[in-house]
């Protein structure tokens, strides 16, 4: 075993998430499952700490929930229920295979409160906190145990309203207490960390960078279940892929716009959205007004092996998002040799150099690069070798291993 193995082998983490696969509904759980895995490997001991009792488990961690009866003898509060059913949340463009409940911010409010009881029946050396959603149960069990505390950033309230307005001011203060209390702040890019400096005001020199992986494990399987896709590919059509949360922050209507200038020129090409959210009947309502009823696909929200399947279909996957702190999905269509198309205003963007950028706003540019793309092989062929060797590249493992690194530099001798 390497030297970092050995030194944090009975290192023990005190980990507060809000989801976990398979009850997640995006990246935040996808991020969680692949950081956890890598951190086991690595000989770290993990208790995740969720808001409420689900059918979870992984070997690599143990599993805690906020809403049991009672945690060495204390009452915690028990009525949390932040998953619903696959519909609209109340907080913006939260939809997707498992929703978020109706009441957020009380149910956040509640799960802040069972921080400090958790954390004084655990035994644990550090405390790690993913995104807003648990930055307040990570601070109250700092209060409660004075044990650093590292706070994930994977989103910024910034990020999910796409730009300076409408930002929720409840959801901001949250962000800002917990990353001012933390010891340590984990931004997924330097994308995301320039905003946490000028929106937050944190000092840059308490903010590291750890980019999002992928591994073979957070990718299941194809099947062959899209027989529709298959069949217009054979029929000559072109697949340009958008696949993501429906909502402002995602670029959907840049997606379509662009599309239907892309459809001006070359008609045979069929541009796949896979995904729910607000905006979904939006957008639907979009795709007719702009002549696309014949050459858009809705798919609605989808995992696992259909996710798969539709990666590896497209000839294009493209991410015109307005503000993306990093772009799992990009990655993982990357390393499924499907060329990307991304928004400069991401943090995949920083990441790697084996993709087509635009502005998400310049719906020419879009448009150019789709049809560039659809039209030469040899492009996309240059695109899909070269994304693939620089996906293999940016695994959890090397994210757990800075993340090991942080760990250390907080922790006495």
């Amino acid at each position: 075993m390497g030297r970092e193995g050995f030194a944090c082998m009975k290192t023990r983490i005190l980990m507060f998430g809000w989801e976990f696969p398979p009850h997640h509904s995006g990246g935040l759980g996808v991020a969680c499952y692949g950081l956890t895995r890598a951190l086991s490997r690595l000989g770290f001991e993990l208790t995740f700490v969720m808001p409420k009792k689900l059918a979870v488990g992984v070997p690599w961690a143990r599993f805690v929930f906020a809403d049991m009866p009672a945690v060495a003898g204390v009452a915690v509060a028990s009525s949390i229920t932040p998953y619903g059913s696959r519909s609209k949340s109340s907080m913006r463009g939260q939809a997707g295979a498992v929703a978020y409940g109706w009441n957020l911010m009380e149910e956040v409010m509640r799960y802040a409160r069972s921080g400090a009881a958790l954390a004084q029946a655990e035994e644990f050396d550090i405390i790690y906190a993913h995104d807003w959603l648990s930055f307040g149960a990570g601070l109250a069990a700092k209060r409660a145990t004075g044990k650093p505390l590292i706070v994930h950033v994977h989103a910024t309230e910034f990020d999910r309203c796409g730009g300076e307005w409408g930002v929720n001011e409840e959801v901001y203060k949250i962000e800002k207490e917990g990353m001012e209390g933390a010891d340590a702040v984990v931004a997924v890019s330097e994308f995301t960390k320039d905003l946490i400096v000028r929106k937050y005001g944190i000092a840059p020199g308490k903010v590291r960078v750890v980019y999002n992986g992928i591994d073979e494990a957070t990718i299941p399987a194809g099947t062959g279940a899209l027989p529709r896709l298959r069949a217009l590919k054979s029929a000559g059509y072109h697949i340009v892929l958008f696949l993501g949360r429906i909502t402002l922050q995602k670029g959907p209507d840049y997606f379509l716009r662009a599309a239907a200038r892309v459809k001006e020129r070359d008609p045979k090409v069929i541009f796949v959205v896979s995904g729910s959210g607000d905006m979904e009947e939006e957008m639907m309502r979009m795709a007719a007004r702009l002549g696309l009823a014949q050459n858009v696909l809705f798919t609605g929200f989808v995992s696992g092996s259909e996710r798969h399947e539709i990666y590896t279909t497209a000839d294009l996957f493209v991410m015109p998002s307005v503000s993306e702190p990093f772009g799992i999905a990009t990655l993982e269509s990357m390393k499924l040799g499907t060329p990307v198309l991304v928004s400069k205003q991401s943090g995949i963007a920083e990441a790697v150099k084996h993709a087509l950028k635009a502005d998400f706003w310049d719906i020419d540019d879009l448009a150019d690069k789709m049809l560039s793309a659809v039209a030469h092989p040899p492009l996309r062929k240059t695109l899909s070798d070269n994304g693939m060797k620089e996906a293999e590249a940016l695994t959890w493992e090397r994210a757990a291993r800075k993340v090991d690194t942080i760990v250390r530099e907080l922790l006495p001798a």
